[in-house]
């Protein structure tokens, strides 16, 4: 299962700052984008939430995303190391990540995509530019883009 009773799929965001979650959830809300959202704070969590291990395991409204916002700097498993396990473990797992970070160290931003990362934006400042980037991720991925079938 993958969506809600109104047919929106989940988005996940991985984001170890609860002012940068909510202030991208109020930039979606505004954008009217309207798909349901999971949180996790920390790398172990959003890869226990992915594979449904851990405290997922049998957890029935853990669905499966169909879009990552995954920030890089958080303590413990960072961004990286998350980007590195979905696209590259023994398991990969076939789900665009937009890197939202911010860094914006070209060193990153090569690493990121050689991992496989869908997209790489740097956060912007306020919350009129927050605003922003959440209407270009709307329009991009949810009006124009085609992402793949996880059924």
């Amino acid at each position: 299962m993958t969506g809600n009773k109104l047919g929106l799929e989940t988005i996940l965001i991985v984001e170890d700052n609860i002012d940068d979650y909510e202030a991208t959830l109020r930039s979606f809300k505004k954008s009217r984008l309207l798909n349901p959202v999971r949180w996790c704070k920390n790398g172990e969590d959003a890869l226990n939430y992915l594979y449904r291990t851990g405290p997922y395991e049998n957890d029935d409204t853990a669905l499966t995303p169909c879009l990552v916002l995954l920030d890089l700097n958080m303590p413990g498993l960072d961004g990286r190391n998350v980007l590195e396990r979905m696209k590259s473990g023994p398991t990969p797992i076939n789900i665009p990540v937009i890197v939202l970070t911010t860094s914006s160290d070209e060193i990153d931003i090569n690493k990121c995509y050689e991992l496989g990362a869908s997209t790489y934006i740097q956060k912007p400042v306020g919350f009129e530019g927050l605003l922003r980037a959440a209407e270009q991720i709307k329009n991009y991925w949810f009006d124009l883009a085609l992402l793949p079938n996880r059924s």
